[in-house]
C-alpha cells in the first residue's frame, strides 16, 4: 500500500496547479470582473452562480455551496479518490508523487514567498523608474520607435532599470537578508574579486536596460527579461534560475495570452519579448515566447493543457529551419489525437515585429492559418535530407521517418503518417514496419470499476449535494468563525493578526478550527487559500 503523500508535496503541487485553467477545460469559464463563473457541475441550474477564484486558488457555488482546492475539485468532478486526483493533477506539473510522508517545511515555503515579494518591490521600482527617472526619455523613446503605446507597456509591467551598478539595493533599503534575497532571486550579482574581504559586495543584474517582468500562471513576477540600451552585451538578458523560476517551465506573455481571453484555442511561439509585446500591439493576443532556451517538452505540455493548437513561427532562414526541426523532435513524443502543431516561416530577414508592421494583423493572421501542419513539415523536411528518385534514398528516407516516428503516442495521426509513409517509399505498411525499431505498445486501459463503485457509493452518502440542498445551519456566525472566514480569504492578515481573548472560547463554535489555521498560517505564511484548504 502506498504511503502518506507529504504534505509539503501537496503544497507545492497546488502552487503549480492553475484552477481556473483546470476547471475550464471541464465545464467552461467566462471572465467575470476578477474571478471566473460557469454553470456549476454539481446540480442544476440555468444561471451561473459557480465561482472560481484565480488570485485564491479555489472555488465555490453559491448555489449549492459546493467549494474547494484543485484537488477537490478534480475528486468530486472527475470521481477519483484523493491519491488518484493528486497524481492526476502531478502528471501534469511534471512531478513524481512521493509515498514517504515528510514534514512540512515552513522555511522554504518562507524563502520562495520572501522571494516574491522582493521581485514585486523590484517590479514596482522599475515601472517607477520608467516613469519618474531623469533617463528615463531613452528608454520611452526606444518603446515608442518599437510601436509600443502606454496601454501595452501597462499591460506587459515594462519598466526601466537606470545606468549604475547599485540602484535596486539601495532603492529597496537592502538588509543584509534583503540582499541576500536579491541575489537568490537574480536581481543582485556578488562580487567575486575581493577574496581578501569578509564582506560581500553586490551589484545589479539589470542596468540601463528595459525591462519586462516574467510572470507565472497566477501573476506573479518570478523574473525579469531586459533589452540593453546602450552597446552592453548581450542584447537580451534573463534572470537566472532561482527557487521560483526555471527556464524550461516558463513561457512570456502567457498569463498577458490568459488574462485577454479565457477562450484560447492557439497559441503562437515566437523568439523573444518584443515579438510577443509587437503582436498585442497589432491586437494578436495569443503569443508566447521562450526564455533563451529551445521550446521544451514541458513547455508543449503546458499550453496544450490550455489549447489544442500551437504555431511554431520561425525565421526563413537556415537557423530558422533547424530550430523546426528541433522543435518537430520535441512535439512528436506529444502529439496525442487531437493536438496540432503547425510551422510558420517568415521571409529571409524578417522576424514577427518587422513583418507585422509592414503587412497588418490581417496579413499576418493569414500566414498562421495557413501554417504548415506537423505532417506536411515532417515529410517535407525529410525529403530535403535524401534522393527520392533512388532506391537507397527512399530506403535512408523510410529509416529516418521511422526512427523519428518511434517515440509517437499510438493514435489516428501516427497512423495517418505511416500510411503516408508507405506510399512515399512504395513499400506496403506491414513490409515497413518490419523494418521498423522494436517498441512495447503500450498496455490498453480499462473500465474502472473500482472508482465507479466508489464515488456512486459517495455520491449515495451525500443526495443533497447533488441536489443543491444545503443542511441546516445557523444563521449567525460567532466570532472566531468571522476570523476564520477573514484569515481564509486574506491568509496575510496573519500578520498582523494578535491573540484575543475574546476568540479563545473553546465552547465557542469555530474556536478550535480558528486556533487550528493560526497555528498553520503562522509556520507557513506563503499558504495560498487554496493550499489551506488542502491542509
Amino acid at each position: 500500500m502506498a504511503g502518506r503523500i507529504p504534505q509539503n508535496f501537496i503544497d507545492e503541487l497546488l502552487d503549480r496547479t492553475d484552477i481556473v485553467e483546470l476547471v475550464d477545460a471541464r465545464i467552461g469559464l467566462r471572465k467575470s470582473g476578477r474571478n471566473y463563473t460557469g454553470l456549476c457541475p454539481f446540480h442544476q441550474e440555468k444561471t451561473p452562480s459557480f465561482s472560481v477564484s484565480p488570485d485564491k486558488q479555489f472555488y465555490y457555488c453559491f448555489g449549492c455551496g459546493a467549494g474547494g482546492n484543485a484537488i477537490g475539485f478534480l475528486m468530486e468532478h472527475d470521481r477519483l479518490e484523493f491519491r488518484n486526483a493528486v497524481e492526476e493533477l502531478a502528471k501534469k506539473a511534471g512531478l513524481e508523487v512521493p509515498d514517504d510522508a515528510a514534514p512540512i517545511n515552513p522555511e522554504i515555503q518562507k524563502r520562495q514567498s520572501s522571494l516574491f515579494t522582493q521581485l514585486e518591490k523590484a517590479q514596482a521600482y522599475y515601472q517607477r523608474q520608467l516613469r519618474e527617472h531623469p533617463q528615463r526619455n531613452r528608454a520611452i523613446d526606444y518603446l515608442k520607435n518599437r510601436g509600443v503605446t502606454g496601454d501595452i507597456a501597462k499591460t506587459f509591467g515594462i519598466g526601466y532599470a537606470p545606468p549604475g551598478w547599485n540602484n535596486l539595493g539601495k532603492a529597496l533599503g537592502c538588509s543584509e537578508e534583503d540582499e541576500q534575497q536579491l541575489i537568490e532571486a537574480g536581481m543582485l550579482v556578488v562580487k567575486d574579486d575581493r577574496p581578501h574581504t569578509n564582506k560581500r559586495e553586490s551589484y545589479d543584474r539589470f542596468r540601463d536596460r528595459i525591462t519586462f517582468p516574467i510572470r507565472d500562471n497566477r501573476g506573479r513576477t518570478i523574473a525579469f527579461g531586459g533589452r540593453v540600451l546602450g552597446d552592453d552585451k548581450p542584447k537580451y538578458l534573463n534572470s537566472p534560475e532561482s527557487p521560483v523560476f526555471s527556464k524550461g517551465r516558463e513561457l512570456y506573455g502567457l498569463f498577458e495570452a490568459r488574462q485577454a481571453s479565457n477562450r484560447l484555442t492557439r497559441l503562437v511561439i515566437v523568439e523573444g519579448y518584443m515579438d510577443v509585446i509587437a503582436l498585442a500591439q497589432h491586437d494578436i493576443l495569443n503569443a508566447v515566447a521562450t526564455l533563451g532556451t529551445a521550446t521544451s517538452r514541458e513547455h508543449l505540455s503546458k499550453l496544450f493543457r490550455m489549447v489544442s493548437e500551437v504555431v511554431f513561427c520561425f525565421d526563413g532562414d537556415q537557423a530558422g529551419r533547424q530550430a523546426a526541426e528541433r522543435a518537430l523532435d520535441t512535439s512528436l513524443p506529444i502529439m496525442e489525437d487531437g493536438r496540432q502543431v503547425r510551422f510558420m516561416f517568415l521571409p529571409e530577414g524578417e522576424d514577427p515585429d518587422s513583418i507585422v508592421r509592414k503587412e497588418g494583423k490581417t496579413t499576418f493572421m493569414e500566414r498562421i492559418d495557413n501554417a504548415l501542419s506537423l505532417p506536411d513539415f515532417f515529410f517535407d523536411s525529410l525529403s530535403q535530407q535524401v534522393n527520392l528518385t533512388t532506391l537507397d534514398g527512399k530506403a535512408r528516407f523510410s529509416k529516418l521517418a521511422l526512427k523519428k516516428l518511434q517515440p509517437m503516442p499510438n493514435g489516428v495521426l501516427r497512423q495517418l503518417m505511416l500510411d503516408q509513409l508507405a506510399k512515399l517509399s512504395h513499400l506496403s505498411l506491414e513490409r515497413l514496419l518490419a523494418f521498423a525499431p522494436q517498441e512495447e505498445s503500450p498496455p490498453i486501459e480499462s473500465y474502472d470499476e473500482e472508482v465507479h463503485t466508489q464515488y456512486s457509493t459517495r455520491e449515495s452518502r451525500n443526495p443533497q449535494r447533488r441536489s443543491g440542498q444545503n443542511q441546516p445551519r445557523r444563521n449567525v456566525r460567532t466570532p472566531a468563525e468571522w476570523a476564520t472566514l477573514s484569515l481564509l480569504h486574506h491568509p496575510q492578515f496573519i500578520e498582523h493578526l494578535e491573540d484575543f481573548p475574546e476568540l479563545s472560547d473553546a465552547d465557542s463554535p469555530g474556536a478550535e478550527l480558528l486556533h487550528e489555521l493560526i497555528q498553520l498560517l503562522r509556520e507557513n505564511p506563503s499558504l495560498t487559500p487554496g493550499g489551506i484548504i488542502g491542509h
